[in-house]
């Protein structure tokens, strides 16, 4: 069978070119479209970060791993069905055993850390600090960590994520969550 060409009329019988209808996706991904908004919020928050010293810098950018802990907005959504790596994860973390967690952590981040994911961190930052839940400089250091693909924030997200999952902490509000 033969290729469907852009200039070909549409299978779906509206009588339209296939590139004018629904042959041809067209514009950018939402994986550009993600990457391009994160990087937009980081520039802006870097401009609100350039006044601080390193140590109060450092500080910013060592609380980004109790955040998740400070309202779910933040707190990453577990795909369903559970990978067997995000199932032994939970599974460290409800047994205790850190050295478990620390061997399949790294796995886990590098199938579920997308552009996507860290936009709606990036979004979840920005809602709490305008409604005063967390400072603005903690937000934008959040901004720049989500763009600047480190972990921390996507890392702290995850564990906190499975440590709910495994019923081992509670959430905000005080609920005890478990699969």
């Amino acid at each position: 069978m033969a290729k469907l060409s852009r200039n070909d009329p549409c299978p779906c019988g509206s009588g339209r070119k296939a590139k004018r209808c629904c042959g041809t996706p067209r514009g950018p991904s939402e994986r550009s479209l993600a990457r391009a908004e994160l990087s937009h919020r980081a520039d802006a928050a870097a401009s609100m970060l350039a006044s601080l010293g390193r140590r109060e810098a450092v500080d910013l950018f060592y609380e980004l791993a109790h955040l998740p802990a400070v309202d779910l907005t933040l707190v990453m959504r577990l795909p369903t069905p559970l990978s067997p790596e995000l199932d032994r994860l939970i599974d460290a973390l409800a047994d205790d055993d850190p050295d478990a967690a620390k061997r399949v952590l790294p796995g886990v981040i590098a199938k579920l850390d997308t552009p996507e994911l860290r936009l709606r961190l990036a979004r979840a930052l920005a809602a709490l600090a305008e409604a005063g839940k967390i400072s603005d400089e903690l937000a934008a250091a959040g901004l720049i960590d989500l763009c600047a693909e480190s972990q921390a924030l996507v890392r702290a997200s995850l564990l906190e994520a499975a440590a709910l999952a495994a019923g081992v902490v509670r959430t905000p509000g005080g609920l005890r969550l478990a699969a």
